[in-house]
């Protein structure tokens, strides 16, 4: 079973070492974060900022932990205005391929619709990442554009709830 859980500051260290072992993983399909994201002091500035977009409402970030408490993804609501938000999330290369995401992404799309009031989502995906598509196609998203995603090309989904 998996528990998604609003980030904290308590999971800066977790969220770290989440990110620090899966770059090379992440980098094949996103864009990668840089190096000054991986260090300690630039880690744990972004954090803050997280924390506080977070606070003001502006963000929605969650962790996906697995049954023994180890976090193993991430799902986010980002730049939520008017009842709409863009829905992210990230799948550690030891959980892919196993539900998580899908099951993640279901928790998150039920919190939007019933603890934060929200009527819609959107995400948006690069072409050369099936996984996600299938992902986004089974929780119950449309496709209804195609985009560049950093240069790639891309589709952008919507969900309403």
């Amino acid at each position: 079973m998996l528990t998604l859980e609003p980030l904290r500051a308590e999971h800066a260290d977790a969220v770290l070492d989440f990110e620090r072992e899966n770059r090379a993983y992440f980098a094949r399909s996103v864009p990668d974060r840089g190096d000054a994201y991986f260090t300690a002091a630039g880690f744990a500035e972004r954090h803050r900022a997280l924390l506080a977009e977070q606070h003001a409402r502006v963000c929605r970030f969650h962790v996906v932990l697995d049954e023994e408490g180890k976090l193993i993804g991430r799902v986010n609501l980002v730049d939520v205005t008017d009842g709409c938000a863009e829905l992210g999330y990230r799948v550690g290369e030891q959980a892919a391929g196993r539900g998580v995401a899908t099951a993640a992404v279901a928790q998150v799309c039920h919190l939007a619709a019933t603890e934060y009031g929200l009527t819609s989502l959107t995400a948006v995906t690069t072409l050369d990442n099936p996984a996600s598509m299938t992902v986004l196609t089974r929780s119950g998203f449309t496709h209804v554009e195609d985009t560049t995603v950093a240069g790639r090309p891309g589709v952008r989904y919507l969900r309403r709830l």
